[in-house]
C-alpha cells in the first residue's frame, strides 16, 4: 500500500526548509558591510555586499552602514584663551572604516556616536582653549578645525572609525552674557560716535574760523577799494564843481542852494535859522519879486 502524505506534514516540512534556507543564506546590501557572529562573538573577516553562507542557528550577521554618516552634536560651552565662555554648535562626518573592529570596541552605532561625541567635544574644547574669542570668530577657525580633525582621526582609529570632517556650524555667547556684551558694545559704539562728533565739531569750527577770516579780509579789501573809488569820485565831483563855479558862480550858488533846500525840507526836519541868514537869500528874492 502507498503511504499517503498529510498536507499538514508537507506544509511543516516546507516551512522548516524555508527557515533552514533563511538561516543558511543571507545577503548584504551594497551600502552595508557585515560581521558574522558565532554564539555572540565575531568570526572571520568583514563581509562585503552580495549573497553569503553561514551556519544556521549558530551564526548571525550584524550589518553596518558603509556610507559616510553625519553626526550633529548638541551645542556645548567652551572657554577660550581670554576666559570667555562660548557656545559652540558643531557636527562631524564619519564612516565605519573597520566594521569588525567597530563591533569589538563599540558594538552599536549609538555607542559609536556617543564615543565620537565625547572625543570630538574634548578635542574641540582643547583646541578652542588655545585661542582668544576674536581669533576663533574671525581668523583662526580653519586652523582650529584642521587641528581637531587630525586629533579626532587619531583618537577614533582604534574604534574602527574614520572621521572625514569636523566643522563648527555656529558660535554664540551664553544667554546670561549676551546682555552684558551687547551693553558693552553699545557703550563702545557711543564712545566712538562721541569722538567722531567731537572731531567733526572741531573741524567745523576750523572751517568756520577760516571762512570768517576770509570774509573779513574780503570785506576789508572791498571797503578799501570803495574808499579809493569814493575818493576818486569826490575828487572828480570837486573838479566838476570847480569848473562849473568858474564858468558861472551865481548859477552855481543857486543850484547848490536848491539842492540844500531839497535835502533840508524833504526830510520833514525842523530847522531853526535866522531869517536874515544867507540860506534863505534866494527865497527872499523870490518873495520880493
Amino acid at each position: 500500500m502507498a503511504v499517503q502524505k498529510s498536507p499538514i506534514a508537507v506544509i511543516v516540512v516546507l516551512v522548516l526548509l524555508l527557515i533552514g534556507i533563511s538561516q543558511t543564506f543571507y545577503t548584504v546590501d551594497e551600502t552595508e558591510q557585515g560581521v558574522v557572529l558565532q554564539l555572540g562573538k565575531p568570526v572571520g573577516d568583514t563581509v562585503g555586499p552580495g549573497l553569503h553562507f553561514k551556519l544556521p542557528f549558530v551564526q548571525d550577521v550584524v550589518r553596518f552602514d558603509s556610507r559616510i554618516l553625519e553626526y550633529d552634536a548638541q551645542p556645548a560651552e567652551v572657554i577660550t584663551k581670554d576666559k570667555k565662555t562660548l557656545v559652540v554648535d558643531n557636527y562631524a562626518r564619519w564612516r565605519i572604516e573597520d566594521p569588525l573592529l567597530f563591533y569589538r570596541t563599540a558594538r552599536t552605532v549609538s555607542a559609536g556616536t556617543s564615543r565620537l561625541d565625547d572625543i570630538v567635544y574634548s578635542e574641540l574644547r582643547v583646541a578652542l582653549g588655545r585661542y582668544t574669542l576674536s581669533e576663533i570668530v574671525s581668523t583662526k577657525r580653519s586652523e582650529i578645525m584642521a587641528q581637531v580633525l587630525e586629533t579626532t582621526t587619531r583618537d577614533l582609529k582604534p574604534y574602527g572609525i574614520k572621521v572625514w570632517d569636523v566643522r563648527v556650524k555656529r558660535t554664540d555667547l551664553p544667554a546670561e552674557n549676551q546682555k552684558a556684551i551687547f551693553a558693552r558694545m553699545q557703550s563702545e559704539r557711543e564712545r566712538e560716535a562721541k569722538q567722531y562728533r567731537s572731531e567733526g565739531e572741531e573741524e567745523a569750527a576750523k572751517i568756520r574760523a577760516e571762512a570768517d577770516k576770509d570774509r573779513s579780509i574780503m570785506l576789508a579789501e572791498a571797503e578799501r577799494k570803495a574808499q579809493i573809488l569814493r575818493g576818486e569820485g569826490d575828487a572828480k565831483a570837486t573838479k566838476i564843481y570847480g569848473q562849473a563855479y568858474r564858468q558861472d558862480p551865481e548859477f552855481y550858488a543857486f543850484t547848490r542852494s536848491l539842492e540844500a533846500y531839497r535835502t533840508g525840507f524833504g526830510s520833514n526836519a525842523n530847522l531853526v535859522l535866522a531869517p536874515e541868514g544867507d540860506f534863505f537869500q534866494y527865497l527872499k528874492n523870490k518873495d520880493q519879486e
